[in-house]
């Protein structure tokens, strides 16, 4: 039953592939009814990708739609970059995040959605980066790359059971979107790729991301909200957010990260069971003067590093800026930070935490940290204020205190969970599509526990 008693009902569509003698592309039409009038009955569109290589440039989707891929199918994105169209900039971001001007549209894109599902039996969506990042290497891009899914103002959306490979840009970017889960996912690319980010929420409410393996050239999992003044005056903030599971690998950046485009601000956020090998930073705070916005109100617990260059970095100088017009006198706000019971080993650095002149970070709290480093200066700090207990090796100064009375790191009771859709396992129909495995042929929203 749909909110307000509305009926939904399944309807099974077959997908119409007409292939392109030239270049084995394919394209797509879905048939889909709805009940018109004050009829109560909602028609969902389901689309199976069946077993094989298909190969498509950029394409939409669709209010109700359930976009499902066999277990051996594997969409390619296109290498002509023409099969990527141009689409504007996003707003909170002024330009494009690589080039002044547009950029490229996501492989698999949708804006103004409702009920949203991309799933499969760990088929396989290639974005066949390799060109891209040529491109990017060369200085010979007109526009932003595109990510291999984009999703902007939508809700009741789930990404899951499927692995990604070789993205042009960033992998998952729900964006302006509220009541997303995402779950179940490979994210790959080589961990020398530039800029592959695995999943990042941007603007973005009610999130849940879990379950996920991540090894990439970037960011493992990500939190944004906007670059800048554009950030800033849009003023979307990414808040409620749960992350659980997660485990990764990433050369040049973090496992879990916030920002560095955080303007329109990042609060109330919750990850626990974060799993990190062979990176340069474990988790990381990114800000500059000039971003304004704020990060706060984030519980971070249950982590593990192994291999990893610095362990906890929180950094007040990150620079990049969209363009000259940003206000220098914008300063974040970096607050209520707790991260707890957090076990390493080879360690370079334990952590780095620098604040900004005029505007320290404060209420920074390290609770349950043991980590085995090699460095003989193993935290390095100024310009942050708070708390710790119980931190191996001995923590910074600025953090020795225990919390006096009214003086509480930020707790594990809060944020509350993020709402997620509850996936509903439904028999399997005996159709032509009676090989999709696409449990979520309905949803119903509970909260991420």
């Amino acid at each position: 039953m749909a909110s307000g008693g509305a009926r939904i009902y399944t309807l099974n569509t077959k997908a119409y592939f007409r292939m392109r003698s030239d270049k084995n592309f394919i394209s797509t039409s879905i048939h889909l009814r709805k009940g018109r009038g004050r009829s109560p009955f909602v028609w969902r569109a389901q689309l199976f990708v069946p077993a094989g290589r298909w190969l498509t440039g950029s394409f939409g989707l669709i209010n109700h739609l359930t976009l499902s891929l066999d277990k051996d199918a594997v969409i390619l994105g296109s290498p002509d970059s023409s099969d990527w169209p141009v689409i504007d900039a996003l707003p909170s971001y002024g330009r494009g995040r690589e080039l002044p001007g547009k950029r490229h549209q996501s492989l698999i894109f949708g804006s103004n959605l409702t009920d949203v599902i991309i799933t499969g039996a760990n088929g396989t969506i290639d974005g066949q980066g390799a060109v891209w990042w040529d491109w990017f290497h060369n200085h010979t891009l007109n526009y932003t790359r595109p990510p291999l899914v984009e999703l902007m103002y939508s809700t009741r959306v789930v990404i899951s059971n499927l692995t990604f490979v070789n993205s042009p840009f960033w992998n998952v970017h729900p964006v302006y979107c509220s009541q997303v889960l995402v779950q179940h996912l490979t994210i790959l690319a080589p961990i020398s790729s530039p800029n592959t980010d695995g999943i990042d929420p941007d603007s973005s409410t009610n999130v849940c991301i879990e379950d996920c393996y991540i090894r990439n050239g970037d960011d493992i999992v990500v939190i944004k909200s906007g670059w800048d003044e554009y950030g800033i005056s849009f003023a979307h903030p990414s808040s409620n957010i749960s992350i659980r599971n997660i485990t990764g690998q990433t050369r040049n950046s973090a496992g879990l990260a916030f920002g560095s485009e955080m303007s329109g601000g990042i609060s109330d956020v919750r990850a626990e069971g974060i799993r990190i090998v062979n990176s340069v930073h474990g988790i990381r705070i990114k800000t500059a003067p000039g971003r304004g916005g704020y990060v706060k109100n984030v519980y971070v617990a249950d982590v593990s590093f192994d291999n990893v260059s610095i362990a906890i970095r929180i950094t007040g100088n990150y620079g990049e800026h969209p363009d000259d017009s940003y206000n220098k006198s914008a300063l974040p706000t970096i607050s209520n930070i707790t991260i707890k019971d957090v076990v390493g080993v080879n360690i370079g650095v334990a952590g780095m935490l620098q604040g900004i002149p005029g505007d320290n970070f404060s209420n920074i709290c390290l609770s349950n940290v043991s980590l085995s480093v090699r460095s003989t200066d193993p935290w390095n700090c100024s310009l942050v204020e708070g708390y710790s207990n119980s931190v191996s090796p001995e923590v910074c100064e600025q953090l020795r205190s225990t919390p006096g009375p009214g003086q509480i790191c930020y707790g594990s009771n809060y944020p509350a969970a993020a709402a997620q859709p509850q996936p509903q396992p439904q028999p399997l129909q005996k159709s032509s599509a009676s090989r999709l495995v696409n449990p979520f042929l309905s949803i119903s929203w509970f909260l991420c526990r």
